[in-house]
């Protein structure tokens, strides 16, 4: 494939403890062939530090290495901007899902898991903590490049996102196929599920949305002919064409040759969100009995 280009920005400013003052954080461009490199942007920042709410961290998790790099530099009152939807792997498929992982993990043993920077090797030890917990949290499709807003931007940025996807409708979501990302810089590879079929239209018309709020802040579009999907493991650097052969491989045993027609699983759309700095704010929310 060209080139895969998504909307994950990798930093955060430093203001981010000011982003309740007034007034967090792959999608891409797919004119391309399955065997080759797929490049987007570094993921969100808060995707790759460990969240306290995980009772697990603590016990597994490494000592802090130097390895996130901005993808825009920190500018005092700039706030890091990332519009999404919230995505929860049901009970059912979880194990399915930790089971692809661990065994890509095995073969792949600097993969780690995102939002928790924990190796997946390690944590593929514990199969309950892995389904029930890591893949218990909550992952993101991106409608948006993440970017750095100033504060005088924050209200209107929000208001404008709640009038333009105000009337949005309950739809199904299918997560249908296993695919490799990069970055941009080429300093990280993400394993994905992407959205192929059910949902896609949907999608693909938020994200419009979210262009025309982005156009009236001047800020950047996201890329055409987007791609969406949820990342759950990333490694440093370009390991993509081992990773590729790695899964690939996978879904041949596992006989799942046809992966890309099959549903990894399903979810329903519940609403979108947009964090600005370390807040989060309700853009629309779909009532369960819809």
């Amino acid at each position: 494939m060209e080139a895969l280009r998504a909307s994950y920005g990798d930093a955060y400013s430093d203001s981010e403890s000011e982003a309740s003052s007034p007034s967090e954080a792959l999608s891409a461009n797919p004119n391309s062939s399955s065997n080759s490199t797929v490049n987007l942007p570094p993921p969100p920042l808060s995707l790759l530090t460990p969240p306290t709410s995980i009772g697990f961290a603590e016990d597994y998790l490494p000592k802090r290495s130097a390895t996130r790099v901005r993808s825009f530099p920190h500018v005092e009152g700039n706030y890091s901007l990332h519009v999404y939807i919230p995505v929860y792997i049901p009970f059912t498929s979880k194990k399915e899902v930790a089971l692809f992982l661990g065994k890509v993990s095995n073969h792949v043993p600097g993969l780690h898991l995102v939002d928790v920077d924990v190796p997946l090797a390690l944590l593929g030890k514990d199969d309950q903590k892995l389904e029930q917990v890591a893949l218990g949290r909550e992952f993101h499709i991106s409608l948006g490049r993440t970017v750095p807003i100033r504060v005088h931007q924050i209200d209107s940025m929000v208001a404008l996102l709640r009038q333009k996807l105000q009337n949005q409708k309950r739809y199904w979501i299918d997560f249908s196929k296993w695919e490799v990302f990069v970055n941009d810089d080429q300093t990280r590879s993400f394993l994905s599920i992407e959205v192929v079929t059910g949902g896609l239209a949907e999608i693909t018309n938020q994200i419009e949305a979210v262009d025309e709020v982005y156009k009236l802040h001047n800020l950047p579009e996201f890329y055409k002919n987007p791609r969406p999907h949820i990342s759950l493991a990333w490694a440093l650097g370009d390991v993509s064409d081992s990773l590729k052969r790695v899964v690939e491989d996978e879904i041949k045993r596992l006989h799942l040759k046809d992966s890309s027609r099959r549903r990894i699983f399903t979810c329903k759309f519940s609403g979108i969100e947009c964090k600005i700095g370390n807040k989060t704010y309700k853009i629309c929310k779909i009532p369960d009995e819809c």
